[in-house]
């Protein structure tokens, strides 16, 4: 427990240090949000047209085709947003942890960090891949007919 002002003091400022990890998080969340939203989308599009008659099936099987691709990709991305997130709370937690037990563990706080961001980096190259095919999707019906 705390003792006197000094541990009152290291612990506001292990709380202060913690704010910025925290400010991470919420824009890690708001990216899952997007990113959740645009699977539930494409998910709910292929069912839309693996319900269709084979027939009708046939004329939307190259968006079929990218629509599974952005699946693949959107998951990739929601992975390694959670996995970013999961690395900013540990680093969260260890902050509190060093302050409580006195453990000095900059090296652990510092790994984490990093660690989140290359899976935000990660993840958002893959949220780009998936932008891409998205917007593919768009042009793949324009190349069959004649502008």
């Amino acid at each position: 427990m705390m003792n006197s002002i000094s541990d009152i003091h290291t612990v506001s400022g292990a709380i202060r240090d913690a704010v910025a990890p925290v400010f991470l998080l919420t824009g890690i969340s708001s990216l899952l949000g997007v990113l959740i939203g645009r699977l539930g989308r494409s998910i709910d599009r292929a069912r839309l047209l693996n319900d269709m008659p084979k027939d009708r099936r046939n004329k939307f099987r190259d968006e079929l085709r990218i629509i599974v691709k952005r699946t693949k990709w959107l998951r990739r991305a929601i992975g390694f947003a959670t996995l970013a997130a999961l690395c900013v709370c540990i680093s969260i937690a260890t902050l509190f942890i060093s302050v409580e037990t006195g453990f000095r563990t900059p090296h652990v706080v510092a790994i984490t960090f990093i660690s989140s961001m290359l899976s935000v980096i990660i993840g958002l190259l893959c949220f780009l891949r998936e932008i891409v095919l998205a917007s593919r999707e768009v042009i793949v019906p324009f190349k069959h007919e004649d502008l």
